[in-house]
């Protein structure tokens, strides 16, 4: 299922920056939506000077929403080209009102660390593999992701303890809701010639018209009677 991109396409107005200008840095991000090619950029500039060595810029969704998760097994993110930093990825199940001097409260953040591709590529991130923090810190006694109550996704860019800096740019292509493998409700038949038999690739529960064939027709490729 999409969820940005592809089927469903990109909108600037569903995402906004969330710097650490709000900390007193100066990273600046945007998220750029192109209609012809059906790609976001993710691109922006990442300053770790001004806090000694942190810093983060990323976007996040807006739109007061709830997604309902839990029919799926996890996240796969169709990217394009990119200069190969490494970018996080995150959900959160719990959004919590802002204090009194107007900045967002903490809660726990889902995260999944990538390095961007030089060329399209495809990343599935499992359930599993989304670590809880909370402020930075891992939170390993973390109750479950509630996968029924996702309230927010973010893509962001870090220094991780100074390891990168400077401009960064990350073309995503869709972000969508997977699951493992398709439900098949007929089990596979490998005789074409049996009775009722269903090719998995044809609508659901059509049957076939089959004709019986001698070896000497199935030999020759004609049809005998």
């Amino acid at each position: 299922m999409d969820l940005f991109g592809g089927s469903k396409p990109w909108s600037a107005l569903d995402w906004t920056s969330s710097d650490d200008r709000v900390r007193g840095g100066a990273s600046q991000s945007y998220l750029e939506c192109s209609t012809p090619s059906s790609t976001a950029t993710f691109r922006g500039t990442l300053d770790i000077k001004t806090l000694g060595g942190a810093g983060f810029a990323s976007q996040r969704t807006t739109a007061d929403h709830t997604w309902d998760l839990s029919a799926y097994d996890g996240i796969l993110l169709h990217l394009g080209k990119s200069d190969r930093k490494m970018y996080t990825f995150i959900l959160k199940d719990e959004l919590l009102p802002k204090s009194p001097n107007g900045r967002e409260q903490s809660t726990i953040s889902w995260e999944f660390d990538f390095k961007g591709p030089a060329d399209h590529s495809s990343i599935s991130v499992k359930w599993a593999d989304l670590k809880p923090t909370y402020r930075g810190r891992e939170k390993k006694d973390a109750v479950p992701l509630d996968l029924k109550n996702i309230k927010r996704f973010s893509i962001m860019m870090r220094s991780f303890f100074g390891t990168q800096e400077g401009d960064f740019s990350l073309d995503i292509i869709s972000i969508s809701a997977t699951k493992d493998k398709e439900d098949i409700d007929t089990p596979y038949r490998d005789d074409p010639n049996e009775k009722g038999y269903t090719n998995l690739y044809s609508r659901k529960d059509e049957e076939i018209p089959t004709t019986r064939q001698s070896w000497i027709a199935w030999f020759f490729g004609c049809n005998v009677s």
